[in-house]
């Protein structure tokens, strides 16, 4: 034992000589001149040949004119008064300088004169080698106006912040401070805060998070004719603290949602505790309730366990200035329209026409909001037209006041429509819009929205050509209320573009926009080898995978996903869903989720559903089509309410007979027995 300590103590010493000799960190003898301006900065490199982290203890000084300006001492940074916050180690993979270089910014003319880098081992003997390496700076201050110029700071809100801007001609030079380019005089919460030295020099007292930011002095000497900018920045660090709280947030039954905590910290934040009804609320135990990386709460499908109150409370290095004020969140539930307006309104010219539309949410507990507008994206005229309580008035028509308008419901969950269609006797029908198609290799089914929803009276005439050809051809609609209709004997792969044109007892109406659809190719087999050439100027994909369920309320939801192509020019999502088999409009909704809620569907009845996506440019492609029957649960519920009151009064009228036969038997034998006595 005693050898082995007598050998580890001998390499220690001879580990410490090698270090302190053979690994000496003075490479540079002559010494070395540098020169820069005032307000700027220097860097002094100076060399180290073994690492920093170094087992072997030791000091790192840096001197000027002989006294101590800047010491480093394990991992513990030291300097005196006028170097505070000007003077800091270069990072240790700071280019090719050495790791024992400093960089000393806002240099002033009193920073001139020779510095020494020295490295000190404290226990060693001797303690240093050499002289160190020697630095000259020189500070070319022959047009500068400032004798101490202002650095960077960082304090705590409610201290006081001080920068120098010390005049070096206080008697002909003149002075202003700015923050972030605006002069302090002109903001009034930092200028009641502020004074401003004779000498220059700017305090702030008592500093608040506002203070954060860019500060500069301006100096001008009018006898020198001469202008100077000094710049600082101001860090001002502050407890965690809750800026706004909303007294209530409206969250989208069924839908994705957010409850943001509205909040600064400088240090950044390090936890955000959120609590509900009085309780800390942890969201690793609630299922489909997450944090975000800000603290946010990310609901991923809202119900109504997630209303309550709310409170917030973020912290950071320098912990909490409170919990938020109480957030009342609500879920809200889709609308209703409880009043909706006539299929059409039918009017004469100078007439005035009142369209009715009120609404409620699925619950009835809140008004949604409701406008109007019409569906071609002409204004309402603003001096003929006025709404009270969702009812749209239009006074004193005109021939222009003709088409379809629409009644839009909307809350935080979901927009629902209702449209309706003003007629002006005499005047033609409007043109059909939204066309869609299909294919296959030799026929194009095409269909459309009608652009006069409540004239029964209307035909449909479609005109289509090859896209490269000069001639139309037309096909006449045979149904009045087929809103789709079939060109056959077309040729494989090619281009064809369709027009459709409305009829009625007034003549010709208005052709619709034209729409360009393929053919598919003869050597078509499935979707996967073949991607239809109308791709080649569509914008966007339509909706993939519809599908309408029931769910356990009653209500049904709907659900696709999202275009294969496109999506970053998605503006909406379209829901339509119509009454078969007269394929008549039943209802429309606006959505940017993938999911939306349908309520009171009419019983015993086949409804097609479809969605589409709507680009920024209002390019439509529609998805497949979903049909959904709706069963008559009334009429069944009545007749098995019908069929057990029948069973029962069956029941009932067998135990009365079967009661009175009893009794007249028992009767009977009575009678049997007092006559045989």
């Amino acid at each position: 034992m005693l050898r082995r300590a007598v050998t580890f103590a001998l390499l220690t010493v001879i580990l410490d000589l090698y270090w302190c000799y053979d690994q000496d960190y003075i490479p540079q003898r002559r010494p070395i001149y540098l020169e820069s301006e005032v307000g700027s900065y220097v860097v002094f490199n100076c060399r180290l040949d073994f690492p920093l982290d170094t087992p072997i203890p030791y000091v790192l000084h840096w001197n000027k004119d002989g006294k101590n300006v800047f010491s480093w001492y394990d991992g513990v940074l030291s300097a005196s008064d006028n170097f505070v916050g000007r003077i800091n180690l270069l990072d240790h993979e700071y280019g090719p300088m050495g790791k024992a270089s400093v960089n000393l910014t806002a240099l002033r003319e009193s920073d001139s004169g020779w510095y020494q880098c020295k490295v000190i081992f404290p226990n060693r003997t001797p303690n240093t080698r050499g002289n160190g390496t020697w630095f000259h700076l020189t500070v070319d201050g022959r047009h500068n106006l400032l004798k101490v110029p202002p650095i960077n700071l960082t304090v705590t809100e409610g201290e006081d912040a001080f920068f120098h801007c010390t005049l070096k001609h206080p008697d002909t030079s003149r002075i202003k401070w700015w923050q972030r380019g605006v002069l302090l005089t002109d903001i009034p919460h930092v200028k009641s805060r502020s004074i401003i030295t004779p000498d220059g020099n700017l305090r702030i007292s008592p500093t608040t998070m506002s203070d954060i930011g860019e500060y500069f002095c301006e100096i001008t000497d009018d006898l020198r004719n001469e202008k100077q900018l000094a710049r600082a920045y101001l860090n001002v660090q502050y407890k965690a603290k809750v800026i706004y709280a909303p007294p209530e947030v409206y969250l989208p039954y069924g839908q994705q949602a957010i409850l943001d905590c509205h909040f600064r910290a400088n240090p950044p934040l390090t936890n955000l505790r959120w609590e509900k009804d009085g309780f800390l609320f942890d969201p690793y135990n609630v299922q489909g309730v997450f944090y975000k990386r800000n603290g946010s709460l990310f609901f991923s499908k809202v119900d109504d366990s997630h209303a309550g109150i709310y409170q917030c409370q973020p912290f950071n290095d320098l912990g909490t200035d409170g919990k938020s004020p109480l957030i009342n969140v609500v879920v809200q539930h889709p609308p209703t329209i409880t009043v909706k307006p006539k299929p059409v309104y039918i009017h004469k010219l100078g007439d005035t026409v009142e369209m009715s539309c009120d609404a409620r949410d699925t619950k009835g507990l809140h008004r949604p909001h409701i406008y109007w507008t019409r569906k071609d994206g002409v204004a309402l005229p603003y001096d003929r037209s006025s709404s009270h309580g969702g009812n749209l008035t239009i006074e004193k028509i005109v021939e222009s006041d003709r088409g379809i308008y629409q009644c839009s419901v909307t809350n935080e969950a979901a927009t629902v429509t209702a449209d309706t269609e003003l007629l002006i006797e005499t005047l033609s029908p409007r043109p059909p819009f939204n066309l869609t198609a299909n294919s296959t290799d030799t026929k194009i089914t095409l269909r459309w929205i009608p652009g006069s929803v409540a004239r029964p009276s209307i035909t449909y005439i479609i005109w289509y050509r090859l896209a490269e050809a000069a001639e139309w051809r037309t096909l006449k609609v045979p149904s009045r209320h087929s809103m789709e209709a079939t060109v056959n004997n077309l040729e494989p792969g090619k281009e064809y573009e369709f027009m459709v044109l409305g009829q009625d007892s007034y003549g010709d109406g208005i052709f619709s926009k034209a729409f360009r659809y393929f053919t598919k190719p003869r050597d078509f087999k499935d979707a996967q080898h073949y991607r239809d050439p109308i791709q080649q100027f569509a914008q966007i994909g339509p909706p993939r995978n519809l599908s309408v369920d029931q769910t356990p309320d009653g209500n049904y939801l709907v659900t696709w996903d999202p275009p294969e192509y496109g999506k970053d020019l998605l503006k909406i999502y379209l829901v339509r869903w119509w009454l078969e088999p007269k394929h008549t409009l039943h209802g429309t909704a606006e959505t940017r989720q993938t999911q939306y809620h349908v309520s009171q569907l009419d019983e015993d009845e086949l409804y097609i559903f479809q969605v589409f996506s709507l680009s920024i440019s209002d390019y439509e492609a529609g998805s497949n089509e979903f049909e959904i029957y709706v069963p008559p649960y009334r009429r069944m519920r009545a007749i098995a309410i019908g069929t057990a009151a029948g069973l029962i009064f069956l029941l009932i009228a067998l135990l009365v007979f079967v009661y009175m036969r009893r009794k007249w038997f028992d009767s009977i034998q009575n009678s049997t027995e007092k006559m045989s006595h």
